[in-house]
């Protein structure tokens, strides 16, 4: 009986995954519940487990794309472990009648021992996916000891230096410029034993090597072209590429050349004898300055930011409503007690959590602001998990704060410090940037004015805060100079009626110009 394993569902938004890695080969014996790969989405890493004990058969590569529900592998429940192990004497065999090495070399020093070390991209990060190969430390055809620093990659957060895990004969399989998924292959170690093999075998290896790769002799696609750490180093000091001399694998330009490298001094004009004629035609005004361009790749988190914000303009009917608040009483209030609340909860206390409160209140009061859609139903929510948009390094993240209705106003301030600390550091977890239930985000503190935010999915409303201007306004028939916030409110006319994201904006509004009120409940 052959059993087919499918791709699990491994989280409500998520509807594909990438194959990690594979732990168990195609052939191979596995039993019950023994982990035989794993599987990548955008937020995590997933182990996948045999469903039943059998031989393996493979439907799919590591770097390989699958939806949910998609055939993974089968699993043959009538074989046994004999009969995977005479399928590997049977491919040992095919090898010697090929003409294979099956025995191990040996010299006075050490020997190739047969077994090939293949080496994948590791996890270096839960949210990262991708790399880049910066640069090749060791050729292919080096010999290199086990935990040698043989090559440089670069994520979107950082470069990370990738160690030989045998000890042995270096084979590339990935080229330096190439991106790389998770779990992908990159190069390949032939294992030696004992001690490094002498000049005369790293010359026969190296041979051996430079007699089935391509000939470099000429210009290839990597020639002049920057690995991207290079690229990066040379954009910073304004250097072009093509003023580098490349000493890496085919003229690439490496991370050394381009730290090495200096900007060429301008060349002198060339000086033009000026024919002299009676008619001639006016000459295009000459322009001052530089006019260059460079091209970056995407990172993987400013992809996902990208695909998540179209998928809510599409999928969602989104409109926005606006309201303004006099945020005078609040100011008054800070001015008078900040430096008491300072000292008694050891933290500031800032406009956030007078903007969550009042949020928790105007959402219990009108529920399907904290709702969402699920297929054909409408799912309440009688929490408030709030998210709160914080602007890291790589991006936008969308930390939670949970339950924010039953917190105190220290509890909300140290809550935020706390989250916008890890987002800064790059150290927040999934489980803290998923399951809101409602989310607010501040422009303000970068002088927007008024703006429409985006809903951040599957939430169907998010609030927006802008910053503080004082104007003149009308105050029991006089003019006053107020300081004035404008409030935006985009939510999914599909579950909000217009009377419900109007009056909670109204709701917010009486909060936050009385917040004595916050404290009553009233």
């Amino acid at each position: 009986m052959s059993l087919e394993i499918k791709v699990p569902a491994v989280g409500e938004s998520i509807s594909e995954v990438t194959i990690g890695q594979w732990f168990k080969n195609d052939g191979d014996y596995v039993e019950m519940d023994e982990v035989i790969c794993e599987l990548e989405s955008d937020k995590a890493t997933f182990e996948l487990t045999a469903e039943a004990d059998g031989i393996l058969t493979t439907k799919a590569k590591s770097g390989d794309v699958l939806e949910i529900d998609e055939v993974i592998c089968e699993i043959d429940t009538n074989a046994s472990k004999e009969d995977a192990t005479s399928g590997s004497k049977t491919e040992e065999k095919e090898s010697e009648d090929n003409g294979s090495e099956s025995k191990p070399s040996s010299s006075s020093n050490g020997g190739k021992t047969g077994e090939v070390k293949e080496m994948v991209v590791p996890t270096v990060g839960e949210s990262i996916t991708e790399v880049n190969l910066a640069s090749w430390l060791k050729e292919d055809g080096d010999f290199v000891e086990m935990d040698e620093i043989i090559a440089e990659v670069d994520s979107d957060k950082a470069t990370f230096e990738l160690p030989a895990e045998a000890q042995g004969i270096l084979r590339h399989v990935a080229q330096e410029g190439d991106t790389l998924e998770i779990g992908g292959l990159i190069c390949k170690i032939e294992v030696v034993e004992g001690e490094a093999p002498s000049e005369e075998e790293k010359e026969e290896a190296s041979s051996s090597a430079s007699a089935t790769a391509p000939s470099s002799d000429k210009d290839t696609y990597a020639t002049g072209h920057a690995s991207p750490a290079a690229a990066k180093i040379l954009a910073e000091k304004g250097i072009d590429a093509k003023d580098v001399k490349g000493t890496g694998k085919d003229g690439r330009i490496t991370k050394e050349d381009a730290e090495k490298a200096e900007k060429p001094a301008p060349k002198p004009a060339a000086k033009e004898e000026k024919k002299e004629s009676k008619e001639t035609a006016p000459e295009a005004p000459k322009v001052s300055g530089e006019r260059e361009s460079r091209r970056e790749k995407m990172t993987s988190l400013r992809r996902t930011i990208s695909k998540r914000l179209v998928a809510a303009k599409n999928e969602t009917a989104m409109l926005t409503t606006f309201n303004e608040v006099n945020m005078k009483p609040i100011m008054d209030l800070r001015k008078q007690y900040k430096e008491m609340f300072k000292e008694k909860h050891n933290v500031n206390l800032g406009f956030m959590s007078f903007f969550t409160k009042a949020a928790c209140v105007a959402l219990q009061e009108w529920p399907a602001v904290n709702a969402q859609i699920d297929g054909n139903d409408i799912i309440y929510h009688d929490f408030c998990d709030v998210s709160i948009a914080v602007s890291a390094p790589k991006g936008l993240v969308v930390p939670v704060i949970r339950n924010a209705e039953s917190l105190s106003f220290d509890q909300i301030e140290k809550e935020v410090v706390r989250l916008a600390v890890k987002a800064r550091d790059g150290k927040l977890t999934i489980d803290e940037m998923t399951g809101g239930t409602f989310t607010i985000t501040n422009g303000g503190i970068f002088g927007s004015m008024m703006s429409t935010p985006i809903i951040n999915q599957p939430q169907s409303a998010i609030l927006g805060m802008h910053n503080i201007v004082e104007r003149p306004m009308a105050v029991n028939g006089e003019v006053k100079i107020l300081p004035m916030m404008y409030l935006a409110l985009s939510y999914d006319h599909r579950i909000i009626d217009g009377r419900e994201s109007v009056s909670f904006l109204v709701r917010m509004k009486q909060l936050l110009e009385d917040p004595a009120r916050l404290l009553l409940g009233v």
